[in-house]
């Protein structure tokens, strides 16, 4: 029996077996293809999560919505500081918390932070610091929202005023189950001096990022990933960072 004579169910499932990049190819194939190889039937297989998660993009065809979320980041339902996209290679989660979800030591003292208004920002308000010599950042999430099985990475998401202070010291920086501190990672260094290794990575939008760690979600049951940065040791002034959040993304292997 030919391909094109197998019931509409049938290649539909076989088409979801594969991948997006697959079921796109399928769709070029013959008109007679498209419609099934474009159906949400199919394209529900491949999205990580439950669309109804999402509120306006519940309009969208289910290949629309996929394809939209590896371009865009959008909102978990209920909460503005927390977005959302997909992997362009492997269609995997990613989020990124807004600087409104972490836990910031004197966030809310206006003498050391204020929080800004960045038309440059996914959010609405990024953390300005005025200065603070104990610094520590702290962010948590279920590792049930993440995609299981798989190795993701932590970044801080910043820039630096013109004028910047006490960065140029290593940072300890931790992301690991909470309450597990077996695996230990490399200090960090937020601003490296000249001649220094450039550990930080332009992001083409404005901001810099930093790798903070890496965490291997397995099933992604019952835990919660905290990711901390912070340098309460020395005692140096520091001043002039920008904190828009801290991005979780699928580890490129």
């Amino acid at each position: 029996m030919a391909c094109s004579q197998l019931p509409g169910d049938v290649i539909s499932q076989i088409i979801s077996l594969t991948s997006p990049q697959d079921a796109c190819r399928a769709s070029a194939v013959s008109t007679s293809f498209r419609s099934i190889a474009d159906s949400d039937q199919v394209w529900l297989k491949f999205l990580p999560f439950d669309p109804s998660d999402l509120d306006f993009l519940q309009i969208l065809s289910m290949k629309s919505l996929y394809l939209h979320l590896r371009d865009h980041w959008v909102p978990v339902r209920g909460n503005q500081n927390t977005i959302f996209s997909l992997d362009k290679k492997s269609g995997k989660k990613c989020f990124m918390i807004g600087a409104r979800e972490l836990a910031i030591a004197w966030g809310d003292d206006q003498r050391y932070w204020r929080w800004i208004d960045e038309p440059n920002s996914r959010f609405d308000q990024v953390a300005r610091l005025l200065f603070v010599c104990w610094f520590h950042i702290t962010m948590r999430i279920d590792t049930e929202m993440l995609s299981p099985k798989t190795r993701y990475a932590a970044y801080l998401v910043f820039r630096f005023n013109d004028y910047r202070q006490g960065f140029h010291r290593p940072m300890e920086s931790r992301v690991s189950l909470e309450g597990d501190w077996r695996e230990e990672w490399p200090n960090v260094i937020l601003d490296p001096r000249e001649g220094e290794p450039q550990s930080t990575r332009e992001r083409g939008d404005g901001w810099l990022e930093i790798e903070m760690g890496e965490f291997y979600n397995d099933n992604g049951d019952g835990g919660t990933l905290l990711c901390s940065l912070k340098e309460v040791d020395n005692h140096t002034q520091k001043r002039g960072l920008i904190v828009e959040g801290i991005e979780l993304r699928p580890k490129e292997t």
